[in-house]
């Protein structure tokens, strides 16, 4: 068998990041850059008070104090937008709001509580130098200057700057589109009546939300029955417009049914093999059609989808989209032990707690099977342990792979925490009571 790690570089040394297109900024949200972005204008593009004040020429209120302040007749009023060119008038001020462009001539803003506020004439009771209170063109980024590097993932506070530059559009590598696709004839879509023998397909709906929870988009779930014919058919479809399809069920070693190792086996350079880990064992990957995307055959069962999910699709979902990719594991001392399969890499469900000494606590969640589902929904991470561990003891250390984000866990964890002491004080509170 392969190892985890040995499967993982293998397909990402075959992922290559889709086409750059060139988005509107109103798209460009979660894509990366492909090529790096100048600002066409300074930032600020013009000198602007950082106050609502006084516009003056410091040096014709050098004397005044609160002791000696000096009268100032008041020119007019500039709100931020106005577009009226506004200059200096020796002995004179404008009063001013934030954000406003400072006139020409002027070089500094006296704030408004160091004045009377007087709309016409204004008592300025302080000196100020030149550039107080005001932002200079260009402080924050000069025009021509690189305000973001290609490689960048766009976020909400780079769009903020690329708006405020005014870039209109932006090359990035193109949204990834995933086709979901579950196989098996006893598979009914959730919301229809299932018969004898027959299951709601969780996986589909699974694997949907955890693609678009990645940052991608999730364009297809859909069913495959249990003929190699209809699933090679299937398959070759999605290859027309996915850039990368999933599958899952059909894949196990030598079974009557598996219809899709059947159809793939020898299709393009997909490969079938086995991957020394607990769930996930039975895995193939290979790229397709005339556009080579990437096909993921994932285990049937809904532990060992999730588990292969997290270790080998989001990585390639990352590279796909061009965006860096490395994993966040947790450090947990381990509150109730198990055992592990000796030579395979297991990922455990746990649940996190916070122990005596602030640490995280890991616990296990249902059983090892990878068939259970009913845990899943309680289990807070994957606890990673090592192929040549066989007893994962009570007290010793693992590293947790978070299936939700970590604000989340760490906003659980403290609502527990106070719901803990309420309890104990009311707890303290009818001892007293009853005594």
């Amino acid at each position: 068998m392969t190892t985890v790690t040995e499967h993982l570089e293998a397909l990402l040394e075959r992922i290559v990041p889709v086409d750059t297109v060139t988005v509107p900024l109103s798209e460009a949200h979660g894509l990366v850059l492909t090529q790096d972005v100048t600002s066409p204008v300074d930032l600020p593009r013009f000198a602007n008070s950082a106050m609502d004040g006084y516009a003056v020429l410091s040096s014709e209120i050098a004397e005044a104090s609160p002791e000696s302040p000096q009268l100032v007749p008041v020119r007019g009023d500039i709100a931020a937008g106005d577009g009226q060119p506004h200059t200096h008038r020796p002995g004179t001020c404008w009063r001013i709001l934030t954000g406003a462009p400072v006139p020409e001539g002027c070089d500094a803003v006296v704030r408004v509580e160091d004045t009377d506020g007087n709309p016409h004439e204004v008592l300025i009771k302080a000196a100020v130098e030149a550039g107080a209170n005001v932002r200079p063109a260009g402080e924050d980024v000069r025009a021509g200057a690189v305000i973001l590097r290609a490689g960048t993932r766009i976020g909400p506070t780079q769009l903020a700057v690329l708006a405020a530059a005014g870039v209109a559009q932006v090359s990035v590598t193109g949204p990834v589109r995933v086709a979901v696709l579950s196989s098996g004839d006893e598979l009914v879509p959730v919301g229809e009546p299932v018969g004898p023998g027959q299951i709601h397909d969780s996986n589909g709906p699974m694997l949907a939300a955890l693609v678009r929870a990645a940052g991608h988009f999730a364009v297809h779930a859909g069913h495959l029955p249990d003929d190699a014919k209809a699933v090679s058919k299937e398959i070759e479809h999605h290859q027309d417009y996915a850039d990368l399809v999933i599958t899952t069920g059909g894949v196990s070693k030598g079974g009557s049914y598996d219809a899709v190792k059947a159809a793939l086996t020898g299709a393009g350079s997909m490969e079938f093999t086995e991957v020394s880990m607990q769930p996930g064992k039975p895995q193939g990957f290979g790229l397709l059609g005339k556009r080579e995307v990437p096909v993921f055959t994932l285990p049937g069962n809904p532990v060992s989808v999730l588990v292969s999910f997290e270790v080998f699709v989001r990585p390639a979902l990352a590279a796909r989209a061009g965006m860096r990719y490395s994993p966040v594991t947790m450090p947990a001392v381990v509150a109730q032990g198990w055992s592990s399969p000796e030579g395979r890499q297991q990922y455990h469900r746990v649940r996190l707690s916070r122990d005596v000494s602030g640490s995280y606590a890991a616990e296990p969640v249902s059983g090892p099977g990878s068939h259970l589902v009913g845990g899943l929904a309680q289990a807070d991470g994957l606890a990673v342990i090592p192929a040549e561990v066989t007893e994962v003891a009570t007290g010793s250390q693992v590293l947790v792979l978070p299936l939700r984000p970590v604000a989340e866990i760490e906003a659980d964890l403290q609502a527990a925490r106070q719901d803990g002491d309420g309890d104990a004080a009311d707890g303290a509170g009818r001892g007293q009571g009853a005594r």
